[in-house]
């Protein structure tokens, strides 16, 4: 394994290398995780792929001085500087806020991505709260004054979860990232950032089939953050899109789930 501070602009994106093999396979991690949520998949994918794994700005060990501004163009030059892409073709693996992105390179450069996999991917369908969190000016206001005071926000939730419109999963899941200021504070920075993400389902599907490209996505039965049901809004008469779900929750990056990863990059 190789661990790099890549220089962009006035900061240094963190990724790890790893595998042998002659392919490369970018891959992108889920909210508040970083490149070593991949390692595991060196022994099922490395002898046929070579594993990079960038941090997004305000995780793992990346340093972000810029702005709270990253863009897909930005993400692009990252990729190929490490990978130039006039030489190579790359192949995308992204778990949960790592399949938006995923979803959001496919729509940017199509020509030069190989295979797209999927796993509990975010940015299959529209969230109204992180989209008027992240694109609007009020309830970007709005949400920069709940992450520094977030007592009316956690009222509401528990009374929407008396009520029985918010499950347990969720409501749990919500703590678990608001109840410390610093946790709040990045959650903030993090969904911000990252708000330039935009894919949309109907260009995706046209670009898959347009260019021939498989996608493969996984899912967890059990999950209730990222609902397999959201692969839908893909067209499913697209024969480049194959749907698989496993007895799982939304933690689908474990060893214990490494063959059903792998088995989807060679269908």
């Amino acid at each position: 394994m190789e661990s790099h501070q890549l220089p962009y602009r006035n900061s240094y994106i963190h990724y790890l290398k790893f595998g042998r093999g002659t392919k490369y396979l970018f891959c992108f991690h889920g909210y508040g995780e970083d490149a070593s949520s991949f390692l595991f998949l060196e022994k099922s994918l490395g002898h046929d792929y070579t594993l990079i794994v960038p941090e997004m700005p305000f995780h793992g060990q990346t340093i972000w001085n810029e702005e709270l501004e990253f863009s897909i163009t930005d993400l692009k030059q990252i990729i190929n500087t490490i990978v130039p892409l006039e030489l190579q073709t790359i192949s995308l693996l992204g778990y949960s806020m790592g399949g938006r992105i995923c979803l959001a390179l496919l729509q940017t450069i199509p020509s030069n991505i190989e295979r797209v996999v999927l796993i509990a991917p975010d940015g299959l369908h529209k969230n109204f709260w992180y989209w008027l969190s992240t694109q609007t000016n009020i309830g970007n206001t709005l949400f920069r004054y709940t992450m520094k005071k977030p007592h009316w926000f956690f009222g509401g939730m528990k009374m929407l979860q008396r009520i029985g419109l918010m499950n347990k999963s969720i409501f749990k899941f919500a703590h678990s990232y608001l109840d410390d200021s610093n946790e709040r504070d990045m959650l903030y920075k993090r969904w911000t950032i990252m708000r330039k993400f935009k894919p949309n389902a109907s260009s995706v599907t046209k670009v898959l089939r347009k260019n021939n490209i498989p996608l493969r996505m996984l899912f967890g039965s059990y999950d209730r953050i990222i609902l397999a049901k959201r692969s839908t809004s893909l067209d499913k008469q697209n024969d480049t899109i194959h749907v698989k779900t496993i007895r799982a929750g939304h933690q689908l990056l474990k060893e214990k789930y490494a063959k059903d990863i792998a088995v989807l990059f060679y269908d």
